[in-house]
């Protein structure tokens, strides 16, 4: 099967962090799955950090020892990507890299990202430079759910309608856009009677308890707010008569009020037994879900796409009551996994003040969706009612949970999810080696060659038929030195190596003065373009003396 070089920044796969988000969750997860699952025959991984190669490889070993051949691709050798022929990214900046492999007219290699959060106002930008920038039809973006493949394609018709109506058409074909779900590598939610006993003792829950379980970031503003939870659950406490506990298993950002958070959430369910703990550890991410008899997640933001959690949940065979919200709506299976419950928001037109203050920086990140969020509202009889019906029946919850750990299994783990991206990656490469010719400039009008864009600022160009000599007041020794110095070295961008400039000099010191033709020709033809510029640079520090060629007309 079709293979492709994994995009591999440290920053999208490591959860050894005191901020751990969603995304570097699903980056591990991702990373393990693939190397466990991918039908391939070595591994590629493209060293988009420029990182220690020692760092890179104990990196990948603590997420899933390789069992098959890696090789890492340096960050400049982008034609290396020719082999295999398709670049995974985990991020959806697939216009940035399009311009990276258009860079002397590369067509080596297909792009695929990844969305992820879409609501700020960096991914938006980004997914409209999608039809700006040089993406081909080859090119593609998954989406992990349906909700935001929905949101997506809004976002794209709205700027593809602006570029047609102000400078016509696209003329080159738009990339793909595909949903794939999220996956996670189910074995690492099984639940142990073991693990079951240990946490309800630490927590001091009884055995015989009824435990609802939360896990996630806590941000009432830029998560989910935890009132939603804490009112159903103190409705449900209430109606069934029975002592509900609840976990809430997650961690807060440095800085904000976390006894704060706790206590507002605990004076709004107070006939529930509250818990919380620091969720960030994987002793604690991958076993907290033997505590629970069922979990509970009211998203109400729109930066959440998908939402691991509930397919974690699923796999840990916990029935589900979740809210019917973006990507939840694509996981949990209303009656058969669990319940969602009817969420109400405004309709469209009536964000545009939002929109408006977002665009001023009027409202910073958290405000904004935020803000949008306390505009969600839910169906609490419906909340009550599932809450109810898993607390007072215990083979109902089982029968749930076993459907929830099936459907995973089947769906959600990468064994079923990574033959998606390789059928994938399989119609890109078909589709890119059977693309025309590109005959479009190859450069990036966005980032212009320094010495284009500014090309009028020098009284003259270095050309081939200028005059170059050796300075007379510098010996040879005297001249690399002078160029070693701390001043001269400083900012070293692809300049001659010391030992080219001493051949410079060599060739100059048996003639008065000779062309720049001549003396590149004396280069390897891969070197001549960086001696050429360097030519300066050693005349910048007075090693040589230009003498333009028209000066002596």
């Amino acid at each position: 099967m079709q293979n492709a070089a994994i995009f591999f920044h440290p920053d999208a796969f490591d959860t050894s962090r005191a901020r751990l988000l969603g995304r570097h969750s699903a980056g591990e997860s991702f990373l393990r799955g693939f190397m466990r699952h991918a039908d391939v025959d070595r591994f590629h991984f493209f060293n988009a950090g420029a990182r220690g190669q020692a760092g890179l490889d104990d990196l990948v070993s603590r997420i899933y020892p390789p069992t098959r051949p890696v090789r890492w691709i340096a960050p400049a050798n982008r034609r290396g990507l020719a082999d295999p022929g398709v670049l995974c990214m985990s991020s959806p900046q697939i216009n940035r890299e399009a311009w990276h492999r258009r860079f002397g007219g590369s067509r080596d290699y297909a792009i695929c990202g990844l969305t992820h959060t879409t609501a700020t106002s960096t991914v938006m930008t980004i997914l409209g430079d999608l039809l700006v920038s040089p993406t081909e039809d080859y090119d593609a973006l998954i989406c992990t759910s349906k909700a935001v493949r929905d949101s997506v394609e809004y976002q794209l018709d709205g700027v593809r309608e602006h570029l047609a109506r102000e400078f016509g058409p696209r003329r080159r074909g738009e990339l793909q856009r595909v949903t794939i779900p999220l996956g996670i590598n189910t074995e690492d939610f099984a639940v142990t009677p073991a693990d079951r006993k240990a946490w309800r003792d630490r927590l001091e829950i009884p055995e015989d308890a009824v435990v609802a379980l939360y896990v996630g970031r806590f941000n009432a503003r830029e998560k989910m707010n935890p009132a939603l939870m804490a009112i159903a659950l103190e409705k449900a406490a209430v109606a069934t008569g029975r002592p509900i506990y609840w976990v809430n298993s997650g961690w807060m950002e440095s800085g904000d009020d976390e006894h704060a958070f706790h206590d507002a959430t605990r004076a709004l369910c107070p006939s529930v037994q509250y818990r919380h703990v620091d969720g960030r550890g994987a002793d604690v991410r991958f076993s907290i879900w033997s505590v629970a008899d069922f979990f509970i997640s009211f998203s109400d933001n729109i930066q959440e796409t998908f939402g691991l959690t509930p397919v974690e949940a699923m796999a840990a065979g916990l029935p589900c009551v979740v809210t019917d919200w973006n990507g939840y709506k694509d996981t949990v299976r209303h009656g058969e996994d669990g319940f969602r419950v009817t969420t109400y928001a405004p309709g469209p037109g009536a964000g545009g003040d939002f929109a408006y203050w977002h665009a001023n920086d009027w409202l910073n990140y958290g405000n904004y969706v935020g803000g949008a969020a306390q505009y969600t509202a839910i169906d609490y009889g419906e909340a009550v009612q599932a809450i109810s019906i898993l607390v007072q029946n215990a083979d109902y919850r089982r029968k749930l949970g076993a459907q929830a750990k099936a459907q995973a299994r089947a769906v959600f783990d990468w064994a079923a999810i990574i033959p998606q991206y390789q059928a994938l990656w399989a119609e890109q490469e078909a589709r890119r080696r059977a693309a025309a010719p590109d005959t479009a400039p190859t450069d990036n009008p966005f980032r212009p060659d320094p010495f284009r864009l500014f090309g009028n600022y020098p009284t003259h160009h270095l050309r081939e038929d200028d005059r170059l000599a050796l300075a007379p007041d510098l010996t040879a020794e005297q001249a690399l030195a002078r160029l070693a110095s701390p001043l001269a070295a400083a900012s070293a961008v692809n300049r001659p190596t010391l030992a080219e400039v001493a051949q410079v000099l060599a060739w100059l010191a048996g003639r008065p003065e000779a062309s720049v033709a001549d003396l590149l020709a004396t280069f390897p033809a891969a070197r001549r373009p960086f001696v050429w510029r360097g030519l300066l640079w050693i005349a910048r520090f007075g090693a040589i003396i230009i003498t333009p060629a028209d000066r002596n007309a």
